[in-house]
């Protein structure tokens, strides 16, 4: 059986024309997208603690209903239209600041506010370690959906595919708050991400074509838990 040839992207920076794999794509988003990628992702919950805390959210059911909240209509769903939005236009400095600027501006939370700056900034000091000057088209402050999306993008990576990365990596941090506060085991924990894959897949096809004109939020007890999240006694998370 004769040996298929493994497809490239092509993909232009800074002058240059070079080609990547789909074998060195995934490895970079995996590497990106991965719970251990120093980012600090884990010091932070979203507003999730507060909802446990508060009663909200008391076991698995609760929590993945949580999460699919949050990425079809809530602030999960928001920063995935300005990450589509950063991947499609990475190569323009301006528009790249305007989206973060625009991320920031609609984060309800202070602490959530402070989450995506840090970890922003986080996500571009670590992606320098590639070569091919990713992060030369990113603002500082940069928002984390913005950052991941463009420096995605500049890298020829496709919407759908960095999309997949983004909102599986968000599942995967909130399943790990759950377990920790809740607390639910690890096997209740990957139930929630099996029932979310299709979710995931079907909303990306969706958010892939959205602009920022579709951006909107239902989640309003999500907001508020955010909000709220200052005002908590005792505190593990930073969000």
């Amino acid at each position: 059986m004769p040996v298929m040839p493994i497809p490239v992207i092509t993909m232009n920076m800074a002058g240059t024309t070079t080609t990547m794999t789909e074998a060195r794509v995934l490895q970079r988003l995996l590497a990106w997208a991965s719970p251990s990628f120093p980012i600090g992702g884990f010091a932070y919950s979203a507003g999730l603690e507060t909802a446990i805390a508060r009663g909200t959210v008391r076991d698995a059911s609760a929590s993945r209903r949580w999460i699919a909240d949050s990425i079809g209509h809530g602030s999960a769903h928001n920063e995935a239209i300005l990450a589509a939005e950063a991947c499609r236009t990475s190569q323009d400095r301006q528009r790249v600041a305007e989206l973060s600027e625009l991320c920031l501006a609609l984060t309800p939370a202070l602490h959530r506010h402070a989450e995506s700056i840090a970890m922003g900034n986080a996500f571009a000091a670590a992606v320098s370690a590639w070569p091919g000057e990713l992060t030369r088209l990113l603002p500082s402050p940069c928002a984390y959906p913005v950052a991941f999306g463009a420096v995605a993008g500049a890298c020829g990576i496709g919407i759908e595919t960095a999309l997949i990365a983004y909102l599986t990596a968000y599942t995967q941090a909130q399943i790990s708050v759950a377990i920790r506060l809740i607390p639910i085991g690890q096997t209740q924990g990957l139930g929630i991400l099996v029932a979310l894959e299709h979710l995931i897949e079907v909303e990306v096809r969706s958010l892939s074509s959205l602009t920022i004109d579709d951006l909107g939020s239902a989640g309003i007890t999500a907001d508020i838990a955010a909000m709220n999240h200052e005002t908590l006694e005792t505190k593990i998370f930073r969000s």
